[in-house]
């Protein structure tokens, strides 16, 4: 049952960590090996692709709660090779290495101390593959991780995998899986793959439509696309390897998301599971939209509460208003839809892109992959809805002007964010300025017209 302690009375607590113990742990390993008809001998192989932060957190804590199943599974994860650690970094991460005794006498252990000494020192280069084979992700170094077996030559790392975890940016997960389907066209069986990306692209013709990451998958492999899953949440990387309680929902075809769910769940994390596969997949994109504007608010007005609360009101009133465009019963997607919002706001990187670039610490000129951060996928994601919503294929009536018009007509903050991030028009100011726009609607009214009006377009989501 979701949410019960099943189980913690055989469980051992380490460490103030409660970890399940193994026959708990084999139960849930056997039923995923009999789902993929391994053979008694024939480990299950899980491989995390993208070693990004949630990436990373997630194969981490595969490797923390399976990796004494050795006989039963092997998890490793992909990163690409030659990212050099430059030296402030280094200095830093010696710093987290000393504050802990705990990851101090592991390095000590594994003879890997004093490469972070000279690094300190400048008298040698690291790399990211090299720090991430000692639990260190380059995007979160604050937050050492266990060892992991890192892999650098993609083919390697999954020509065999029957689970793959797509941690990659949306950006990047279609020209990486139209490689990897390089080395799977001799393969026999077919793995399954979990994406924890959040992004989409648009295509506008024939139809206009949002491509999701499961979708770039889709079609750059040929896997099925029940063999495709979502898992997304409000969740905070470093806060879930921290064992804060977090939750998330893996979306996707019934056959693989309940085992996944078991699989996956921990004492503080429980995974819920879900059949609705792209539109939970299209939330968790669209939030990154919103939560730059909220970072952009927050640096300009010195974290007034009184101004976030007026951006929160309009903008959550537009992504009422899509939620109407995307979905069938868009009812039963804001509770997730909110709380996934809520947490980026709090502390999503893309937040905290948008409050660096209000305050003059970065510039648009620096791209959308910012160092320490990795990508901030809502840029593309503007960009995407943008696009998709300008289409007067999908005019609605405005009930105030008696008129149709293109649904990013309707909402305002879109608009603006497009013209400071993708056209340039604008600087951060104007996310300010459209706020205090006289002319801007009670953004009750807005949710009152998707309330009323039948706005569901299925084809966006290619339905």
């Amino acid at each position: 049952m979701v949410g019960t302690t099943e189980g913690l009375n055989n469980n051992l607590y380490l460490n103030g960590a409660v970890q399940v113990t193994n026959g708990s742990l084999e139960e849930k390993v056997d039923e995923l090996r009999r789902l993929l008809g391994k053979t008694d001998g024939d480990p299950l192989r899980i491989v995390g692709v993208g070693a990004g932060a949630w990436g990373s957190v997630f194969v981490a804590m595969l490797q923390d709660a399976y990796g004494s199943l050795r006989e039963k599974v092997q998890i490793r994860i992909w990163r690409r090779a030659g990212r050099s650690v430059d030296r402030a970094t280094a200095e830093h991460l010696f710093e987290v290495i000393n504050s802990r005794e705990d990851v101090l006498r592991r390095l000590i252990r594994r003879c890997a101390y004093l490469k972070y000494v000279e690094a300190r020192l400048g008298d040698r280069i690291l790399y990211a593959d090299e720090i991430l084979k000692d639990g260190f992700c380059l995007n979160m170094i604050d937050t050492p991780l266990c060892p992991l077996k890192v892999v650098t030559n993609l083919q390697e790392a999954v020509w065999d995998a029957d689970i793959v975890i797509n941690g990659l940016p949306s950006t990047e997960t279609r020209v990486v899986f139209e490689e990897i389907q390089r080395y799977w066209k001799e393969r026999i069986t077919v793995p399954v793959i979990i994406s924890l990306a959040k992004g989409i692209e648009a295509e506008l013709l024939p139809e206009p439509r949002i491509i999701t990451p499961t979708q770039m998958i889709n079609r750059a492999t040929g896997v099925p696309i029940d063999n495709i899953l979502y898992l997304g949440g409000p969740n905070i990387a470093s806060e879930i390897y921290n064992k804060e309680y977090a939750n998330a929902r893996i979306c996707g075809a019934e056959k693989w998301r309940k085992a996944l769910a078991r699989f996956l769940r921990q004492p503080h994390f429980i995974v819920w599971d879900n059949g609705d596969l792209v539109t939970h997949e299209v939330m968790g994109g669209l939030k990154n939209v919103y939560a730059i504007g909220a970072g952009m608010v927050a640096a300009l007005t010195n974290e007034s509460a009184t101004s976030k609360s007026v951006y929160f009101a309009h903008c959550t009133s537009e992504m009422i208003f899509i939620t109407h465009l995307l979905a069938e019963e868009p009812e039963k997607l804001a509770g997730p839809l909110l709380a996934d919002t809520y947490v980026t706001l709090l502390k999503g990187r893309n937040a905290w892109y948008g409050q660096k670039l209000a305050k003059g610490e970065l510039s648009l000129d620096m791209g959308d992959s910012i160092k320490g951060k990795g990508m901030i996928q809502g840029v593309s994601a503007v960009k995407a809805f943008y696009e998709l919503l300008s289409q007067s294929r999908l005019n609605v009536l405005n009930p105030t002007e008696n008129k149709h018009v293109a649904p990013v007509e309707l909402c305002p903050i879109l608009k603006t964010l497009h013209k400071i991030l993708i056209l340039r028009e604008l600087s951060c100011e104007g996310i300010l300025q459209a706020l205090r726009d006289e002319t801007m609607n009670d953004p009750r009214e807005r949710i009152e017209i998707a309330q009323t009006h039948a706005f569901y377009r299925p084809s966006l989501l290619g339905q």
